[in-house]
């Protein structure tokens, strides 16, 4: 590298800068910030722009905000959409159904209930309701083997208990498929 009287200079392997004062074939001396006169090889300095601007072309720039870019993952914020709907609620019991229980056996009352069930189930069906809740009560078990056994001679569902911090234990949940 040529250097030229006034040149500012750095030293490669010190902290040193300075103002060439003298050049003598490939020896450099120069005036450092502190005030000494030094000698170096052309080779052990670095010619320093007297601007201290960084001199950057818009390709360099565009370059290096892809690589960047490059190196981020994108993350995109997924939206969930709550797209269950409530399950229908049938309450079976009795004082629920009929205003008056007055001259009905426990015959007619259970068959009642289980009529009552069937045609919510029917209704539900026809109407694509995905979820139902039966709500049955904890009694006898009386109801709630009857309400196994309708279910049981549907191909197209699945019962289980329901959510017992929501229900107790007194109902069933039945999930009907849906055929599309």
């Amino acid at each position: 590298m040529k250097f030229q009287v006034g040149d500012t200079v750095e030293v490669l392997d010190d902290a040193i800068k300075g103002k060439v004062t003298k050049l003598v074939g490939t020896s450099v001396f120069i005036d450092t910030e502190d005030g000494f006169p030094m000698e170096f090889q052309e080779n052990e300095l670095v010619k320093i722009s007297a601007s201290n601007e960084l001199k950057v072309s818009n390709i360099d720039v565009y370059r290096a905000v892809k690589e960047k870019k490059k190196g981020e993952k994108k993350f995109k914020k997924s939206v969930k959409v709550e797209r269950v709907m409530p399950p229908m609620e049938v309450d079976l019991h009795i004082h629920k159904l009929t205003e008056s229980t007055r001259g009905m056996t426990n015959f007619d009352m259970l068959n009642l209930q289980v009529d009552t069930a069937k045609h919510k189930l029917e209704f539900a069906i026809q109407n694509r309701i995905q979820k139902i809740v039966f709500i049955h009560g904890i009694g006898e078990g009386v109801l709630r083997t009857e309400l196994e056994y309708l279910f049981g001679r549907y191909s197209n569902i699945t019962y289980y208990d329901a959510d017992y911090r929501t229900y107790g234990l007194g109902a069933t949940e039945v999930y009907i498929y849906q055929n599309k």
